[in-house]
């Protein structure tokens, strides 16, 4: 990851200079004897989460959003996870799974990221600690094609909560879509939608099946090198619909930021747990930029976008503009 190399002028992907990971690498925490006098809020730690949590205070969790390795051989910069049968692989899970109980308030809710091939793994150890509320399925448009199996183009994300008692905000994550068949009631007044300088448009209850994410690419300035990175757009998703202004939000797996990012673009608090320096200080310049660059692709004007959504970009454009 050297971010002093030459790269096409339209490739926007974030890396770092040899000063920038000087500078950065001095902002990380490692518990606990960084965390002496500081409050744990707004700060990345670097270190393998099994040595983290141990260190952290109860119940300090409004919301848990954790994007951990699926059960495949993966390279992440100087980290290798390998495959495991899926009896080593839940056992792997408990280990840090049975400690958010802990950790989280007795209304908090929680977001476990994972594939088809890891998913009845995560559900498994996931219901042991968290009344299961539902498996969001989300689209993957990138990706090679198989000639003897389907395209894997989804993967799912497991909602919980810690108990009944807990906050859902349905109205800050409706989602805005064009309207093709533009049906009128009986007086001829347009039937749930409304015209837009953009065009009609309707305002739509979210579901469980998202088809509106954009996978980070070389010419997105979220991008990073980090082989699995999260759209910002989708975690924002689950930011607004399960925490409030000033709530923390808490992810142990955190890679190159994006659910500190979001959380900081939203007005959140955020602590994340991240082993390997390099994406950790990513992370660190990606949170900089945020108080600069608050803007999420694909959500603005209080709504989710459709994919690839003149409206959103434009919309988008002039708030970055102002």
């Amino acid at each position: 990851m050297n971010g002093d190399k030459q790269r096409a002028p339209n490739n926007r992907t974030l890396v770092l200079s040899s000063d920038e990971r000087r500078i950065y690498r001095q902002q990380l925490v490692r518990l606990p004897g960084d965390a002496t006098g500081q409050r744990l809020e707004n700060i990345t730690i670097c270190q393998d989460a099994l040595e983290a949590l141990p260190q952290l205070p109860d119940g300090f969790v409004d919301l848990l959003i954790v994007d951990p390795p699926y059960n495949r051989s993966k390279v992440f910069n100087q980290t290798t996870f390998n495959q495991r049968s899926q009896t080593v692989y839940e056992t792997w899970l408990e280990s840090w799974m049975s400690q958010m109980s802990r950790l989280l308030k007795p209304n908090a809710s929680a977001y476990v990221c994972c594939d088809w091939q890891s998913s009845p793994a995560v559900y498994n150890v996931f219901s042991r600690y968290f009344m299961v509320r539902n498996r969001i399925t989300w689209e993957r448009e990138k990706g090679r094609g198989a000639k003897q199996n389907w395209k894997n183009s989804s993967e799912d994300i497991w909602f919980g909560t810690v108990s009944e008692d807990y906050s859902f905000d349905v109205e800050a994550v409706k989602v805005k879509r064009r309207v093709l068949a533009p049906y009128r009631d009986r007086t001829g007044n347009p039937k749930d939608w409304q015209t837009t300088d953009q065009g009609k448009f309707r305002i739509t209850h979210p579901s469980n099946l998202w088809t509106d994410i954009s996978i980070p690419f070389w010419s997105m300035p979220e991008n990073t090198e980090h082989p699995t990175q999260k759209p910002e757009k989708l975690i924002a998703k689950i930011i607004l619909a399960s925490s409030q202004p000033g709530d923390m939000v808490f992810d142990p797996f955190l890679g190159s930021g994006t659910t500190s990012v979001v959380a900081k673009k939203l007005s959140r608090r955020y602590v994340g747990i991240e082993i390997d320096e390099e994406y950790a200080c990513i992370a660190e310049k990606r949170l900089a930029l945020a108080a600069t660059q608050p803007n999420i692709q694909g959500y603005a004007g209080g709504y989710f976008w459709e994919r690839n959504s003149l409206s959103s970009q434009h919309r988008a454009r002039r708030e970055s503009d102002s």
